[in-house]
């Protein structure tokens, strides 16, 4: 065991090394803080020659093209600021809720556009659990997917977009194909768009943002898993723009179905567009205030029935009311970047769910769920070219059976806590390679902690 546990150990370190080494910026290479200065003061100097221009009786035709590119200015001054590496969403596909790489079709001017990601996991678990007993845990090597995108601009006005994902490498030994999502736009104007199709829905951080690029952790946090099960996806229609300072968005879908929700949370009830049953539909909407440079904060929130003509022993039908809400904020600048979410699920009709699906003892569903995580990392490469390398921590704390009905009991395994200690980095913005350590623990005492080692790309 103790030469296993060193092979683990000297493996992990030497990709550290590696990574460390690969980072390190060549001689005389500067901030961008010249840059960044020239910048603001040209951005400083055309907006009062705009003003001046004005003033003047200049046609507003060309005064427009002078704002627009002004605005290109500005927007290279905010990069610089917030640190180009932590750009997550393209310019052109900033109000659609979707990352760099599924946000491509938007900046074409008509046709096809090919994109996508992919990622694999190494996964290094401890002999024992927290308790000393043997864990039992095989160590895994996946690719968990390879994802590509295919979209169509019509014209400035018509976007098909799609996502198709292949997972765990072959459908022959569990893996699975799926389309994550496959819309129609109707880009009106910034303030008001219309989506229609098989969309994803805007809850948490990683349903819409999931590309590896563009979060940190080789795995994706629990609450976004089992609380907002992510990758979370409904056939619907609505619609997204930007007010002023808030981005927004906002969905009609087809509800979840409860049937497959169990202890462990509600990731069984997605019904992904596959012959969805549509009994009950639910809105979600999304709220994000986006004014401050490198600052995103709002809520979001997700209301409807999930019963789906459930019915008791005696013939009554099973609402299961079903609303889930989340907080979340983030903060970048420069090579920083702050994170946290928490997110609440409530169900009603639990104790007839129960008894509809036969479950007993600790099998309830929860009435309640809880989660959350605050994370933290610092890119120590930052402004010294497209290269990043950022150590990262995560705490995050969930319960998928916060509160269960009388006559169930909660299991203490699904009240858990997560220490997470990682290290990301970039050579370029659209690879990385993450190795992390993962403590885990629960109130039975049978968590099992683990060493994570993934890469991932995007193009």
């Amino acid at each position: 065991m103790f030469c296993r546990n060193l092979m683990r150990s000297g493996l992990i370190l030497t990709i550290m090394c590696v990574m460390c080494w690969m980072s390190v910026p060549v001689a005389g290479a500067t901030p961008d803080d010249d840059r960044l200065q020239e910048l603001e003061r040209e951005v400083a100097e055309l907006r009062a020659a705009i003003e001046e221009l004005r003033a003047a009786g200049l046609a507003e035709q060309r005064l427009a093209e002078i704002e627009r590119r002004l605005e290109i200015l500005a927007e290279e001054v905010e990069n610089l600021k917030v640190g180009e590496a932590s750009v997550t969403v393209s310019r052109d596909g900033e109000y659609s809720g979707l990352g760099p790489a599924a946000s491509k079709v938007y900046a074409k001017e008509q046709g096809v556009s090919i994109g996508g990601y992919g990622e694999a996991l190494l996964e290094f678990f401890d002999d024992e659990r927290e308790d000393g007993v043997p864990a039992d845990k095989t160590d895994r090597f996946d690719f968990l997917r390879a994802v590509f995108y295919f979209g169509y601009k019509f014209s400035d006005s018509w976007v098909f977009n799609s996502e198709i994902e292949y997972e765990h490498a072959s459908t022959s030994n569990g893996g699975s194909v799926s389309v994550e999502f496959a819309y129609l736009d109707y880009l009106y104007r910034k303030q008001l768009n219309l989506r229609a199709g098989l969309v994803l829905l805007p809850m948490g951080w990683l349903n819409e943002l999931h590309e590896p690029t563009v979060y940190l952790g080789a795995v994706r946090p629990q609450t976004e898993r089992r609380i907002i099960p992510t990758t979370w996806r409904e056939n619907g229609i609505g619609a997204y723009g930007v007010l002023g300072g808030f981005n927004y968005r906002t969905y009609v879908v087809n509800g979840l179905d409860a049937s497959e929700f169990s202890a462990g949370g509600l990731r069984g009830g997605r019904q992904k567009g596959a012959k969805a049953k549509a009994e009950d539909f639910a809105w979600v909407g999304r709220l994000d205030y986006t004014a401050v440079p490198g600052l995103t904060a709002g809520l979001a929130g997700y209301f409807g029935d999930s019963g789906q003509d459930l019915e008791d022993a005696g013939g009554d039908s099973i609402p299961v009311g079903t609303s889930i809400f989340d907080l979340h904020v983030e903060y970048r600048y420069r090579g920083l970047e702050l994170r946290g979410l928490w997110a609440r699920a409530e169900l009603d009709d639990i104790a007839r769910l129960n008894e509809a699906l036969g479950y007993e003892g600790v099998e309830s569903v929860g009435e309640t769920l809880e989660g959350g995580y605050l994370q933290a990392g610092f890119d120590v490469l930052a402004g010294r070219g497209k290269s990043s390398l950022t150590p990262y921590l995560r705490w995050e704390q969930i319960n998928t059976q916060h509160e269960v009905p009388e006559g169930w009991s909660a299991d203490p395994a699904n009240d858990q806590e997560i220490f997470t200690l990682g290290l990301a980095y970039q050579p370029i913005e659209q690879l990385v390679f993450k190795a992390e350590y993962q403590s885990v623990g629960n109130q039975a005492e049978t968590g099992v902690n683990q060493f994570n080692l993934s890469m991932g790309y995007i193009f």
